[in-house]
């Protein structure tokens, strides 16, 4: 992870450590777990994690935004919902660093523009591989989105199983966490609402 990241300040760059300093936290992690840096097993770990690291949060040298830029104008009128559903996503709590495991739902109204399919799943990923808060994703999400396509108005569901409470604190197993974020006239039309919380399953009301 030594490259750029866009959403850091000019000082956080300055003061990035290097891979070598990233490896050596981990070694301290390690003794300090109560296990010896030096077996032969874990001889190795530092320079994984470091490498697993650059794969988790690459979203920090991604522009979510420059993904979206590429539109598409021949819409022949096209105005009804673009709805991409079940985007799996693996994201990180900046808690507690444990894994967030889950599915997005985005959907917008397109004007006079539409964005290739993979570009809204690929948005999805560079928010998820930053250290999250579900709720900010979701609104950073729809933001992107609205903010590239001026479109009449943008929905986005996410689904998220928190590790940080299934394997750690009040151990409960099979909890997701619901989050929204609509605007436009997904904000405004309860009926326009319904219709995008229909079509993903409504994880609201599932029973």
């Amino acid at each position: 992870m030594n490259h750029p990241a866009p959403g850091f300040a000019p000082a956080h760059l300055a003061d990035r450590p290097s891979r070598e300093e990233a490896e050596a936290a981990v070694r301290t992690l390690l003794s300090w777990a109560g296990d010896d840096p030096d077996r032969e097993g874990l001889l190795d770990t530092p320079a994984r994690v470091a490498r697993a690291w650059g794969e988790w949060f690459k979203g920090y040298a991604e522009d979510p935004e420059a993904l979206l830029a590429r539109t598409f104008e021949e819409v022949e009128g096209y105005d009804e919902m673009v709805l991409l559903r079940d985007i799996r996503f693996e994201s990180h709590c900046e808690h507690h660093l444990a894994p967030i495991i889950g599915k997005a739902h985005v959907a917008y109204l397109p004007t006079d523009r539409v964005v290739g399919i993979s570009k809204l799943a690929r948005v999805v990923e560079a928010y998820g591989k930053r250290l999250q808060v579900q709720e900010k994703m979701t609104a950073q999400i729809a933001a992107a989105i609205e903010g590239a396509l001026r479109p009449r108005g943008v929905a986005v569901c996410l689904e998220g199983e928190h590790h940080c409470m299934s394997t750690r604190g009040v151990h409960k197993h099979g909890v997701s966490m619901v989050t929204t974020k609509m605007t436009g006239a997904f904000a405004e039309d309860r009926a326009l609402r319904r219709e995008f919380m229909d079509l993903v399953g409504n994880p609201v009301s599932r029973g």
